[in-house]
């Protein structure tokens, strides 16, 4: 008889239902059947059932935190059974040590930590049976009835294993090593709090206190565009002034020249028009799900996963733990069946004349070289009806089925028009775009700002009802959404220097892993190193400080994870040694510990008021005692910072702040109080790339602004 050990008991069931099986208290009886003539029991982790021993495991001193004990380095790592997990390891070491067992299939989720969750059940348990290991993508009858009879030799997935726990072990030493190397001592400094540090962890906060740095640093530069409304018989439309290729302004002064030239009447010159094909969407990785999730819905990056995965447990969508988004030609032969499943629910029924193509021969869906693990998120071939869902469940469900159908509809064809009309020697151009034959866009919703524009032709003379100027000023960056972020991650390379390093980023996709994205982003929530804020990331006071307190730490870089995660995908590939990675992860322990205490005594914490989940208090971290007054916002008071001054209703939503340098030049306090109340600065001279101008700044609507001299 053979021993199947699945990761959770959802999936024990679903690796259970193509078989004649009874279900019993702690395990599920497979009767003796073809595929297994012996019969089999089927018995399950509840996820992972052994963690790393903690530090006083090893040494007596290491149970406090004292950064006279640090470094902490074992020499070896050993594992214990997690607080309350015991029951279902006892229940897996009983029948791995039954007579009856034969043999033992390793069947937890194909991937590195599916690998490790049950050979470190085995190890612990002391197992020395024959393995065997189970590797799918769908927890369909189908597939899985496949997947046990082409079962992979057990030594073919070790190395995934060696690389989870490389991955550990290395992620331990640095966590431990530098939380309590920084909470510590920034404790010495009077910040009472604990400061978790993590090699994906930091380098993430990082980049959404970069991304908050840039968003208050950043001073608007004011534009103009004039733009003229063209009357053709009874509608409009609209047309603005061009100057080669841009339609903006410097200065309000120009813009009005431009309007005091219009006569009235503007002349077609010449009508551009292109026709553009517009393909259907790739299918989704999760990174990708959770980007276009977070955009439509809302969701956060793990309620996604979290989604996903009980879509995925019903056996109703692929594996959603992937970062592809094709599949291999196997699984495209599924395609009509699926497509046909689909197709039987009212809620896909009236697609069925829009889906005439044929993706299974298309390399935009299907290519092998392009699938490692697992394959794009799809529906199966036993997918449900999306009508019997409800709320979210049924809005993610939809989001992928429409996806994967789009596939089978043809492009979509857009015409683009540019109209150049002229008015004297003033050029004014008008775009628009008309979809000519809809396509994909029937199948999924697609946000669009298409302009229809009239018929015309060259010579035509049109009236202008109306040109005017349009006062703008350029933007900052957006914080991110959890969606944006899961995507900045997976790019997070481009902020190096080294070109091998870029390299290698692209190679391993950023920081973190598709499975392990959103648990980072949930972790900085729970730590209170950010704030979600009207679905925007916000990074907290405790966020800010221990960034600005790191610096130019390989901590805070995405540098460390770059080296990282090659060597760990070459210890999944068996083309590197475990051990000597270690080894390294050692050494690297030892200096961020002594780096610690450089750091912390350059730090300037003042400003910053942490709160300290740890001792149930606030910790100010002597803030400055000088008043600017009220916020013109909210109304609140204000609070200087090191590089600006900020709200202290920043908690409740207040985003006004106020920097203490603009493009370079300081503003002196007193000028900051007169602009906070009503007044303007004195007159600076600014540069901004190789032009000077002199300028008074001045809030208005609580935003900076220039008044030029």
């Amino acid at each position: 008889m053979r021993l199947i050990i699945a990761e959770k008991p959802s999936q024990a069931q679903k690796l259970a239902a193509p078989y004649p099986s009874k279900k019993k208290k702690d395990e599920i009886e497979i009767s003796s059947c073809a595929r297994f003539p012996e019969g089999a029991i089927v018995v399950w982790a509840v996820g992972h059932l052994c963690e790393l021993q903690e530090p006083s495991h090893y040494k007596s001193e290491w149970k406090s935190w004292k950064y006279e004990s640090l470094p902490i380095v074992p020499d070896r790592f050993d594992y214990r059974i997690s607080k309350g997990k015991s029951k279902p390891f006892q229940t897996i070491k009983k029948w791995l040590h039954d007579r009856s067992i034969t043999d033992i299939i390793i069947a937890s989720d194909a991937e590195r930590e599916g690998e490790a969750i049950v050979r470190l059940i085995l190890r612990l348990a002391g197992n020395q049976k024959p393995l065997s290991r189970l590797w799918i993508s769908s927890l369909t009858e189908q597939a899985v009835d496949r997947g046990f009879a082409e079962l992979l030799p057990g030594d073919q997935t070790v190395p995934y294993y060696h690389e989870a726990m490389s991955r550990a072990c290395a992620d331990w030493l640095v966590g431990m090593n530098a939380s309590r190397a920084y909470t510590t001592l920034l404790k010495t400094i009077g910040i009472e709090d604990v400061f978790s540090l993590g090699r994906v962890q930091t380098p993430t906060l990082a980049l959404i206190v970069n991304r908050e740095r840039e968003i208050k640093q950043f001073v608007p530069e004011p534009f103009f565009e004039v733009e003229a409304t063209l009357q053709k018989g009874r509608g409009t439309f609209k047309a603005k002034y061009t100057l080669g290729k841009t339609t903006k302004l410097k200065t309000r002064e120009q813009a009005d020249v431009v309007v005091s030239r219009a006569t009235g009447t503007a002349t077609v010159r010449s009508i551009d028009k292109e026709d553009k094909t517009e393909q259907p969407p790739f299918w989704f990785s999760l990174s990708g799900l959770q980007a276009e999730a977070g955009k439509r819905f809302g969701f956060g990056a793990k309620k996604t996963l979290d989604i996903a995965q009980k879509l995925y447990t019903k056996g109703w969508i692929s594996y959603p733990r992937t970062d592809s988004s094709f599949v291999t030609p196997d699984e495209a032969t599924l395609f009509p069946q699926t497509k046909a499943r689909l197709l039987k629910s009212a809620a896909y029924a009236g697609l069925k004349d829009v889906l005439t193509e044929n993706p299974s021969r298309n390399s935009r869906y299907v290519n092998a070289k392009k699938v490692s693990d697992h394959y794009a998120i799809i529906p199966t071939e036993a997918c449900g009806d999306v009508t019997r869902l409800s709320g979210d469940e049924a809005k993610l469900y939809d989001l992928i089925n429409r996806r994967f159908l789009a596939a089978f509809a043809p492009p979509a064809k857009l015409e683009k028009t540019t109209i150049d009309l002229m008015d004297g020697d003033d050029l004014y151009r008008a775009k628009g775009t008309v979809v000519v034959s809809p396509g994909y866009r029937q199948v999924v919703e697609m946000k669009s700002k298409d302009v229809e524009l009239p018929v015309l032709t060259v010579g035509e003379a049109l009236t202008e009802k109306k040109v005017e100027v349009l006062s703008k000023q350029t933007e900052p960056p957006k914080r991110y959404t959890e969606g944006a972020l899961i995507m900045a991650m997976k790019v997070a390379g481009k902020q190096l220097d080294d070109e091998e390093l870029i390299h290698i980023m692209k190679e391993v996709e950023g920081l973190g892993t598709e499975a392990t994205r959103a648990n980072i982003i949930d972790g900085l929530k729970k730590r209170g190193y950010v704030d979600l804020q009207k679905k925007e990331l916000v990074p907290t006071d405790k966020g800010r400080l221990l960034i600005d307190v790191l610096g130019d730490s390989i901590l805070a870089s995405p540098a460390m994870t770059a080296k990282w995660e090659k060597r760990l995908h070459e210890i999944g590939q068996a083309s590197a040694s475990a051990a000597e990675f270690i080894e390294q992860a050692k050494k690297m322990s030892i200096h961020l510990v002594e780096e610690a205490k450089a750091r912390v005594e350059a730090a300037n914490p003042e400003g910053y008021t942490i709160e300290a989940r740890r001792f149930g208090k606030k910790s100010a971290a002597r803030p400055k005692a000088a008043s600017f007054g009220v916020c013109p916002s909210c109304g609140k008071g204000l609070v200087e910072h090191p590089k600006f001054i900020g709200c202290s209703g920043y908690r409740e939503g207040c985003k006004f702040t106020m920097s203490k340098q603009v493009l370079g030049v300081g503003i002196a306090k007193d000028e900051l109080k007169q602009m906070i109340n009503g007044g303007q600065s004195n007159v600076h001279t600014f540069k901004k790339g190789d032009k000077t101008f002199d300028a008074k700044l001045y809030l208005e609507k609580g935003a900076l602004r220039f008044e030029f001299i």
